[in-house]
């Protein structure tokens, strides 16, 4: 495919060919040697203006000299996991549009400027590059299945229906992403970054982007069933988080199931003889009820300080200008 047909023109009219607004493109990698030079050329010619930075989170090969010779700025983040360089990245670098990509050499980075375009054109907060297989084979079948059923999991916790949760690929708003707090350390980093969007109602879109095969000789990092299993663990964090009196009042009600399925022979029992011979069975329906009761008062509880919560983030989300807002905002906030 011919660099004309690959790489979108973006709009004579665009804020991004007159360079009033600063582009960072972040790339947090580890050990893609193979890779990351590509990577860097690709963005390079994809957005002529941006600021490409490569985050290293303590490669053992040629990362960090591959990517200071295509051009990047490189940083470096110890603590290992991608969540913990996408935290590092976010709080060092500013900049009013910042995309995120894998430095594996699987995303086409023809797409970066009409992901922008269309952020900056419809005043969006994120949008999400959702994963092509162009090539046939690229997502393991695992993985496929597990992004499906994760995607309805998280509509149905959270309210909207992803394509892809998994995506590291995301063009982003400042505004999004200094109000993002970054719980998570590796790679369910992606899957926090969906949720706080859809907690935080903030508008944003999916559009396609072509995937392929990593570059040759570089291996990947996930784990399907470890990262799986991180990445569950981190939906339930988050339901409980958000949405405390759905994830306690489910509890209380399952407590509150198994209360009366022990407490029905007994009561049946005293209506038929008017004696109640299994104490403890008694006793621990009595005692699963009362924990039932007490995560139904946590649940109502924290229901509050959840929404006090919700109000301080959208506060902090709010607080920073949209890209494009007049300077005098600008310059205020």
């Amino acid at each position: 495919m011919s660099d004309s047909a690959r790489y979108l023109p973006l709009e004579k009219n665009s804020t991004m060919v007159d360079g009033s607004l600063e582009i960072a493109v972040l790339i947090p990698c580890l050990n893609e040697e193979q890779g990351i030079g590509g990577v860097v050329e690709d963005f390079r010619r994809a957005l002529p203006g941006a600021t490409i930075y490569v985050y290293d989170n303590g490669s053992t090969d040629r990362t960090i000299d591959v990517a200071r010779e295509a051009g990047a700025i490189v940083r470096q983040e110890p603590r290992r996991g991608k969540g913990n360089v996408v935290r590092r990245m976010f709080a060092d670098v500013d900049a009013d549009v910042y995309l995120m990509v894998d430095g594996d050499g699987t995303y086409d980075g023809g797409a970066a400027p009409g992901m922008i375009e269309r952020l900056l054109g419809d005043h969006l907060d994120m949008v999400i590059a959702t994963r092509l297989d162009t090539e046939g084979s690229t997502f393991r079948a695992g993985h496929k299945a597990g992004n499906q059923g994760f995607a309805r999991l998280i509509a149905a916790l959270f309210g909207r229906q992803l394509t892809d949760v998994f995506s590291g690929y995301r063009a982003m708003t400042r505004r999004f992403v200094k109000s993002f707090p970054g719980y998570s350390s590796g790679f369910e980093i992606e899957t926090e970054l969906s949720v706080h969007a859809l907690s935080l109602k903030i508008p944003m879109v999916e559009m396609p982007a072509a995937f392929g095969h990593r570059a040759p000789g570089s291996e990947s990092k996930l784990s399907t069933f470890r990262d799986g299993t991180r990445i569950l663990r981190i939906v339930f964090y988050f339901l409980k988080e958000v949405r405390p009196l759905l994830f306690f009042t489910s509890l209380a009600v399952i407590l509150a199931i198994i209360s009366l399925a022990l407490a029905y022979p007994v009561i049946t029992t005293y209506l038929d003889t008017g004696l109640v011979p299994r104490f403890p069975t008694a006793i621990l329906a009595t005692g699963v009820m009362l924990i039932a009761f007490l995560f139904g008062a946590c649940g109502l509880i924290l229901d509050s300080v959840a929404a006090m919560r919700w109000e301080a983030k959208r506060s902090a989300y709010l607080s920073e200008s949209a890209p494009g807002a007049p300077a005098s905002r600008r310059e205020i906030s």
